[in-house]
């Protein structure tokens, strides 16, 4: 049986996207971003949406695991509705009313508005990591940052600081699913009492979790200082990732059209 693809984690796979260069991805993702935040209503968010179906497809990436992504973030997707709907004696007209407080339809279009931009954000982000894997994805963070270098800034470090920061967020989500499995298994309840019993019943998980996650960057650190690792100087690689034209042509179009689709839309 196939173990399954943690969030966050990298997808093996041949497609165009799998193929595109890291920093045209980067720069793709980049101008998403900006459409994301200078579009003004929902049809530029649908424009947006489109272009991550349209790359969620070409990416042979299943959908279950982008849509990973957006479970993690549902309660913040809940808190931003509810802060935008909900009203104190609303003089608007409201969509539900429970005694003094109201769900505004007005607030709940914008709360609904903001929601979606945070979905789509964690689509089009989360498929960088899916589609691009960490030692390529660190060779393209210290290409991009290494003008910095000419002000004394430690590229090649920081780049392997956020890979394995990157590295680590499946490995941690993995390691505390386990922990709940057995802590459940010797008894432990997580889904009774209130929230602060609840908060309570995750100290036994913490506690196991964090020491796991000191152990792993103790024998992380250990064998990259038996490898002869000192950072990003005099370092070389075993293949040279280049910009092809396609790469080039893809970033500089595909960043014109999402660029001017926030622009107008």
């Amino acid at each position: 049986m196939k173990a399954p693809v943690p969030f966050g984690q990298f997808f093996p796979g041949d497609s165009p996207v799998h193929r595109l260069e890291p920093r045209a991805k980067m720069g793709l993702v980049a101008a998403y971003m900006v459409m994301l935040f200078t579009v003004d209503g929902f049809a530029g968010l649908a424009v947006a949406a489109g272009l991550a179906v349209l790359a969620v497809t070409v990416s042979s990436v299943p959908p279950r695991l982008v849509l990973r992504g957006v479970r993690a973030v549902s309660v913040i997707l809940v808190f931003t509705l509810l802060a935008h709907g909900l009203r104190w004696n609303p003089a608007t007209v409201t969509l539900v009313r429970i005694g003094p407080i109201g769900l505004d339809s007005q607030g709940a279009l914008t709360g609904l508005f903001f929601a979606v931009r945070i979905v789509l954000l964690v689509i089009g982000t989360s498929l960088l990591t899916l589609t691009t894997s960490p030692v390529r994805l660190a060779d393209a963070l210290e290409r991009l940052m290494r003008p910095l270098e000419l002000l004394r800034f430690p590229a090649g470090e920081v780049a392997m600081m956020l890979t394995v920061a990157l590295r680590f967020i499946p490995t941690t989500a993995e390691e505390a699913e386990k922990i709940v499995v057995a802590q459940v298994a010797r008894g432990a309840r997580f889904d009774r009492g209130g929230p602060l019993k609840r908060a309570r019943a995750y100290v036994p998980v913490l506690v196991p979790l964090f020491v796991n996650l000191f152990r792993r960057a103790d024998e992380l650190a250990t064998a990259m200082e038996a490898r002869c690792y000192r950072g990003g100087t005099g370092r070389t690689r075993y293949a040279e990732s280049r910009m092809t034209v396609i790469d080039q042509a893809a970033l500089l179009l595909g960043a014109s059209v999402m660029i001017s689709v926030g622009m107008v839309l």
